[in-house]
């Protein structure tokens, strides 16, 4: 199977992570993969030192005609099979080209934000991809209905978790604890992400000063992104000595082993994000709205409880019962870990992929 992966964004995040991720899986499966990434795109270099084929292309408006000729000449050079295109420009310009080449054409979807109706919908997920692959299954009923694509040309595939790559020394998760005083019969609820204005974190800080007075509960954000507007936040509601911020950290698995409560509280565009499969594989009791794919993973009663968005005051509710209640922790940990083992791993996730390429294939 020759497969070719076709990505407009010049980033370096979790999709483009993913893209990588599964090319090196993909080709130890026997596969060719070709690569063709934005010009200057970070996944470029990064591609290439795992030793795989990448072209340059300019997905703009402005080359995008170079790029189409290009990518007929990429796609007959090397008998591609299938392209898996990932973004808006790209699966433009990559569909029409692998329809004229006869090549079959994989959407995925990476975000679980709201997709506009209309031709461009019918276009991007109808004519020009024979299936559909999203990260979440909260948004398949949207790209169905606005794309008229059959449910069983779509299926949710989350970018799992790798559990030998979630490794963590006991003694680092002490010197955590220790690094921010946290006292052993203190609970220390966490959140972990790039801080961005929908991950809640507004919510998580109004949450704290909620049970402020409570001094067995302590709080602590993990990761960087915009940091500066959340410390200015956290210190107009006085929430020094109670809430800790330890900016992006390497290696955050001593962090979240650290955590009695894992919690995310996303309010758009989330789909199953890495770190709530990374603390519910470390048996973290979870705390989550139901955004996206968060509620995939955390099932309120079972392996968490969930909370609706922009509400502080069930997030306080559901900290203060999961506080006061170690056997309930317990339980909820050992589910969300056994969860993950089952749907949420990235050997999982290899396997639904391939099955999705050679169902695709078969067309």
């Amino acid at each position: 199977m020759n497969i070719l992966h076709l990505e407009a964004s010049s980033g370096w995040g979790g999709q483009e992570m993913r893209i990588l991720r599964e090319s090196q899986g993909m080709r130890q499966n026997g596969c060719q993969v070709i690569l063709g990434v934005m010009k200057k795109g970070l996944l470029v270099e990064k591609a290439r030192q795992a030793g795989f084929t990448v072209y340059e292309l300019d997905f703009y408006k402005r080359g995008w005609i170079a790029t189409f000729v290009r990518l007929l000449q990429i796609i007959r050079r090397h008998k591609i099979d299938l392209v898996n295109t990932h973004s808006s420009l790209d699966s433009w310009i990559g569909g029409v080209a692998a329809r004229m080449c006869q090549a079959k054409v994989v959407r995925t979807r990476h975000l679980s934000g709201t997709i506009k109706p209309g031709w461009n919908s019918k276009l991007l997920y109808g004519s020009l991809a024979d299936f559909v692959v999203t990260t979440c299954e909260s948004i398949i009923p949207m790209i169905c209905t606005q794309s008229g694509k059959p449910r069983d040309l779509c299926l949710s595939v989350a970018t799992g978790v790798d559990p030998e790559k979630i490794v963590y020394q006991e003694e680092d998760r002490v010197r955590f604890r220790e690094s921010l005083k946290v006292r052993k019969d203190q609970i220390l609820v966490g959140t972990a992400c790039f801080m961005r204005s929908w991950k809640g974190i507004e919510d998580f800080l109004r949450a704290a000063d909620q049970l402020r007075e409570n001094d067995k509960i302590r709080w602590v954000i993990i990761g960087g992104g915009h940091a500066e507007t959340y410390m200015r936040k956290a210190k107009d509601l006085n929430l020094d000595g109670i809430v800790s911020f330890t900016g992006h950290l390497e290696n955050p698995f001593p962090a979240l082993a650290a955590l009695d409560v894992f919690a995310l509280l996303s309010t758009a565009n989330e789909g199953v994000s890495q770190a709530i499969l990374q603390a519910a594989y470390l048996g973290k009791p979870l705390v989550a709205t139901g955004t996206g794919g968060l509620g995939e993973v955390c099932i309120h009663g079972t392996s968490g409880m969930r909370v609706d968005p922009f509400s502080p005051s069930q997030v306080a509710n559901a900290v203060c019962k999961l506080a006061a209640n170690s056997s309930l922790r317990s339980s909820l940990g050992e589910a969300a870990k056994d969860l993950v083992m089952r749907k949420f791993t990235w050997k999982e996730t290899l396997l639904q992929m391939e099955c999705v390429y050679k169902k695709v294939l078969s067309l």
